[in-house]
């Protein structure tokens, strides 16, 4: 049976997410994306009337993927005693579980681009409220008061941590992290 090929629009998306991971937005041009995506020049522009529209549904698509992901991750913690330990433990699985692909880096750059482009806002914010439900159903099965307060501080402390990992390759101990600002041993 032969391989089917994903759907033009799928393959021009995920080009886009490996060609920002690899060198950046900059190097975003639709020339480079069909190329990558192995698509007609005309394919991009018939998909994405604009650069802004391919971005934005880069990172939609990758917030779709990462809520999914996350969604059932919770979902599967919810109502289980968590200790403050198996919560350090899942933080570090879904750190590692994020890999370093081209794919992984891109959404550094698209949130940092959404910083200078407001259309790109929505996408980012909806990427964090799923890292953030996440973590307010772990502080919750954990006990934590005020779950919804705490968890952006922790989300931004992870999103920090890993940023200083690409930033410097040097991996961080997410669960020792973790476990320091729960009140863990």
């Amino acid at each position: 049976m032969a391989e089917t090929q994903a759907p033009a629009r799928e393959r021009i998306l995920q080009a886009v997410l490996h060609v920002i991971g690899t060198d950046g937005i900059a190097a975003v041009t639709n020339r480079r994306i069909a190329a990558q995506a192995g698509v007609s020049l005309g394919s991009i522009t018939y998909h994405f009337p604009s650069q802004t529209d391919m971005l934005r549904e880069a990172l939609l698509g990758f917030v779709s993927d990462e809520t999914t992901r996350l969604t059932e991750l919770a979902e599967s913690y919810r109502d289980t005693g968590l200790s403050v330990a198996d919560a350090a433990s899942l933080t570090e699985q879904v750190v590692r579980d994020l890999g370093w692909s081209a794919e992984r880096l891109a959404p550094f750059e698209l949130y940092i681009q959404a910083g200078r482009d407001p259309s790109l806002q929505d996408a980012a914010d909806e990427c964090f409220a799923a890292y953030d439900t996440l973590t307010v159903t772990i502080l919750e099965a954990l006990g934590v008061a005020d779950a919804r307060v705490v968890a952006p501080t922790l989300v931004a402390t992870v999103a920090g941590l890993q940023l200083r990992r690409v930033a410097t390759g040097i991996p961080q101990d997410v669960s020792a992290a973790i476990l320091r600002l729960l009140g863990g041993s």
